[in-house]
């Protein structure tokens, strides 16, 4: 049997399963890679909203990072909901102890019912300590105003946001501009290079976990040789036909069909 690149997710997990973990297995076994797990937090969560989370401690953290690094090749990582500045910092130094590559970066801080799911004070360790391990991190214009300061509310601003976050250490930036009036354009940076990618808009409702599948979507396509800019493109694609093509099996705001197949380019060349 074919071996298959190993791929990562540090996060959270949603007891409702469509998003956190949950939504990046499931992306990850509709990209065709193996996926593992280290699980950072546990929230009580469905359609309508998350009703609480309960943090793993960092040292427990650590114990399933070292499980999966010890026996694993692992081709990328992509962290979600970290919860708090101490898991924030042991996590990023693992990282940097054991020459992790390939970490694709969803700053998870607030849910789309307004639960936050990390704490001020991590925000800052986000940005000092994991944003510098960045092979792509990938806010939405809310986060991306969060880490900047700068208030989003065109194309233009989500450039200088972008801009901004590519000098605070990341590689590449991929800001995600669904929340912005009229058609859905995203912004991909990468030093003074800037890509706008536009999208349509979907008229499905079915959107939660949308972050996380983009994520776990860019860190299967660099595991499988893609490069950034191709990765990104596939992500944006898989998402707005996961979105076209979702439903809701519950009350509340429906996660995208996470099985809805990809369209992966030709070329693999690792070049942004």
């Amino acid at each position: 049997m074919k071996k298959r690149p190993v791929v990562l997710t540090v996060a959270g997990s949603d007891s409702g399963g469509g998003a956190g973990i949950q939504a990046d297995l499931k992306t990850f076994y509709a990209f065709g890679v193996y996926g593992a797990s280290v699980i950072t937090g546990l929230t009580a969560q469905n359609t309508v909203g998350v009703r609480s989370v309960f943090k793993i401690p960092p040292e427990f953290v650590i114990e399933q990072l070292e499980a999966v690094f010890d026996d694993f090749d692992v081709g990328a990582v992509k962290t979600g909901m970290l919860c708090d500045a101490r898991t924030v910092e042991t996590v990023s130094e693992f990282f940097v102890g054991r020459n992790v590559k390939n970490i694709i970066v969803d700053p998870v801080m607030i849910s789309k019912s307004g639960h936050a799911l990390l704490e001020e004070n991590a925000v800052r360790a986000l940005v000092k300590r994991l944003l510098p391990l960045a092979a792509v991190i990938t806010p939405n214009i809310f986060e991306a105003e969060k880490i900047t300061g700068i208030k989003i509310s065109s194309v233009e601003d989500m450039r200088l946001a972008a801009g901004k976050i590519v000098e605070l250490g990341a590689k590449n930036v991929f800001i995600k501009g669904g929340h912005l009036k009229g058609e859905p354009s995203d912004v991909l940076c990468s030093k003074n290079r800037y890509v706008v990618i536009k999208g349509k808009r979907q008229s499905s409702l079915f959107t939660h976990g949308t972050g996380c599948a983009v994520s776990s979507a860019i860190a299967s396509c660099v595991a499988k040789g893609y490069n950034i800019r191709m990765a990104v493109r596939t992500a944006k694609q898989f998402v707005e036909e996961g979105i076209k093509k979702g439903y809701n099996p519950g009350k509340g705001c429906g996660p995208v069909n996470h099985f809805v197949r990809p369209r992966f380019p030709e070329n693999r060349d690792k070049t942004t």
